[in-house]
């Protein structure tokens, strides 16, 4: 009781609502809708099926901002920093996807996503001022406490029902963050986002428009819980896992071909069989070929050639393919597999006929995918958390994490031995353990790059009180602890076996710190001055020119301006760095970096070494312009491309 008299206009609005519900939109009468039903002149003006929403104009116009931002090396986070292939990066998902384009396009062979489901009760970042420059939001997103850690209010908010854009609030918070994402992908890239029945059906019509819905590959039901909740109408027990490539192959079905690695177009994704599951198969007839369980000897369509008629010898019963369907085999192909006792009539031998595939042979070419992921085999929410509860002594510092299970197998229908995988929406870091179980599993050199925001712990929370003080810092703990149990358990079959193990040396140099170790970065302003012109005025253009004298912040530090000039010369994170004395040599020469010193000898140095690029601070030649000069003139005949900043 709120002490006010009867809200009419609310009664009346719920009353409309019950009553033709279609004619709202987040809580709100749509007027184009309410003239559909009570006006006689109805005009859509360009019609066409789409999928709009307030604010997604603006949040096209943000996405096309460019941004001046870097990652801030952190090697004292890092695990075998100098050798590590994997990459975990602290810091807003957005910003972090945009500096990432140059280096890692057209790179990424699978990336999963479990973004907020937008339940009503989560906060995340949603852009809702479109109007604020890019300071302020710089000095928004960036507000932190006395200790330095995010101030939730300066970032997050929570997406109620009640507000007025609940749904698109998530669109706008969803759509760029896919966009750039679809960019990373390889051609024969594939990505697979979490949700459940709160935005599933928005999430499939977003990924439509972004990826083409010829592109959608299939949606998983995964069973998340396998006890009954009873003190609701409907236990839900699953979610959803939405799949999109980034370019499809046109025919589904995997090829049939005795190499296994032809049975995938290289330049489109197709999913990877499955494991074959051994218990199926029987050997009811002590056939010499082994185990062996009956298939349907029916395929989908009709083909003529393949259409004749079957006659059971036990019963001489005689058989045609079902309605739509037509037989495997032609009728002369099928007479040859009969001879050799590879067509049964159900166990009794009475029944339709049916194809013998024997385990010996079926284990080659793996088994077709099932989009029902049960928790037994999948792991469900609590096995997640109980396997993080495992790595931090009984703890459980993060909420409902994704259990290893699910994400190693999605790994496994997607990706080969050698491939990068991402996450920016890394929460507990889930997929980097599933990562690293995989490749210590089948052998393989699976990379990540992680993408986490510092959002802070609840002071209430198990986290909190345990020491973390952000999802970062609980991330990357696991990565830490998940590291030393693999080690560990090297160190054990080492032991037991007798016999050295390469990939678990823990030499920082060896075969363990490039598969198991990280480096970590942080996302971090831009360590060149950046010129805004259009800030320039009559009264402070002496005062900038005289800043741009020397481009280089005085804060800046060499490590930090190499990476960032790595990663605007569109080199990657984990690409190999010597140091040479005076300048730096990245991938064997290919890029060269001069920070703290340029003479006539360096630049012979460096043209001998035959580079592709050189990019050196123009403070190096500072009182030099013949130096400058003459550098410039020779690294052009001698075909390097110069560039100094």
């Amino acid at each position: 009781m709120d002490g006010l008299s009867y809200d009419i206009r609310q009664n009346s609005v719920e009353t409309l609502h019950e009553l033709f519900p279609n004619i709202f939109s987040e809580g709100k009468i749509d007027l184009e809708k309410f003239k559909t039903v009570f006006s006689d002149k109805i005009d859509f003006h360009n019609e066409r099926y789409t999928l709009n929403w307030a604010g997604k104009a603006d949040v096209f116009k943000a996405l096309q901002e460019r941004t001046s931002a870097t990652l801030t090396p952190q090697p004292e986070l890092s695990v075998h920093f100098g050798a590590a292939e994997n990459v975990f990066i602290e810091g807003e998902n957005l910003e972090v996807l945009k500096v990432l384009q140059k280096s890692y396009y057209n790179k990424i062979k699978c990336i999963i996503i479990d973004p907020p489901y937008n339940t009503g009760n989560d906060s995340f970042i949603y852009p809702d001022r479109f109007k604020e420059n890019l300071e302020d939001y710089e000095k928004r997103a960036g507000e932190k406490d006395e200790e330095g850690y995010m101030i939730r209010e300066g970032l997050f908010r929570k997406n109620s029902r009640e507000n007025g854009h609940y749904h698109s609030n998530w669109l706008n918070m969803m759509l760029p963050r896919l966009f750039l994402a679809r960019s990373l992908l390889r051609d024969d890239g594939v990505i697979f986002v979490h949700i459940d029945d709160n935005e599933v059906h928005n999430l499939r019509l977003l990924m439509n428009e972004i990826f083409g819905e010829e592109n959608f590959c299939t949606q998983f039901v995964w069973q998340a819980r396998q006890s009954i909740q009873n003190d609701t109408d409907i236990s839900e027990s699953h979610e959803y896992i939405l799949v999109y490539a980034r370019i499809r192959r046109a025919e589904n079905r995997r090829l049939k071909d005795s190499n296994a690695s032809n049975w995938f177009n290289e330049k489109s994704f197709a999913f990877y069989p499955k494991d074959v599951d051994e218990e199926k198969f029987q050997n009811l007839d002590n056939d010499p070929r082994g185990k062996w369980k009956a298939d349907p000897f029916d395929a989908p369509n009709i083909r003529p050639n393949l259409t004749y008629e079957i006659i059971n010898p036990k019963t001489r019963d005689k058989f045609l393919p079902p309605q739509g369907r037509h037989w495997r085999t032609t009728e002369s192909e099928f007479k040859k597999l009969l001879n050799d006792n590879r067509i049964v009539f159900g166990k009794s031998g009475t029944g339709k006929p049916q194809l013998k595939v024997f385990y010996n042979e079926k284990k080659d070419y793996g088994s077709t995918i099932d989009t029902w992921l049960d928790g037994n085999t999948y792991g469900t929410a609590t096995k997640g958390t109980k396997t993080v509860q495992a790595l931090f002594d009984g703890v459980a510092p993060f909420d409902t994490p994704k259990p290893t299970e699910l994400i190693l197998n999605l790994l496994k229908f997607s990706t080969k031995k050698e491939d990068l995988i991402l996450d920016f929406f890394a929460g507990s870091g889930s997929t980097a353990q599933a990562v690293l179980e995989l490749n210590q599993e089948d052998g393989g050199n699976r990379k990540y790059i992680l993408v986490q925001l510092a959002e802070p712990c609840d002071e209430n929370s198990e986290a909190y009180k345990a020491g973390y003080k952000t999802i970062v810092d609980i991330s990357r703990e696991r990565i830490r602890r998940v590291i030393q149990k693999i080690e560990k358990e090297c160190k054990e079959e080492e032991a037991k076996n007798g016999m050295f193990k390469e990939e678990c040396s823990p030499s920082p140099w060896g075969r363990a710190g490039e598969r198991l170790g990280f480096k970590s970065f942080k996302l971090s302003p831009s360590n060149f001055k950046v010129w805004r012109g259009e800030e320039i005025t009559e009264e402070n253009l002496e005062q900038q020119m005289e800043l741009f004298i020397d481009p280089v912040k005085p804060e800046s530090k060499t490590e930090n301006m190499l990476t960032e000039l790595m990663l605007k010369s569109s080199y990657q994170l984990t690409d190999k760095v010597e140091n040479k004395g005076h300048f730096y040599s990245v991938n064997d020469n290919k890029l060269i970096i001069a920070l703290t010193k340029m003479d006539l000898d360096i630049a012979a140095e460096i043209i001998s070494l035959l580079p592709k690029k050189v990019v050196a601070l123009d403070r190096l030649f500072k009182g030099g312009d013949e130096l400058k000069t003459n550098t410039a003139l020779q690294m052009r005949d001698a075909g390097v491309e110069f560039k100094t900043i």
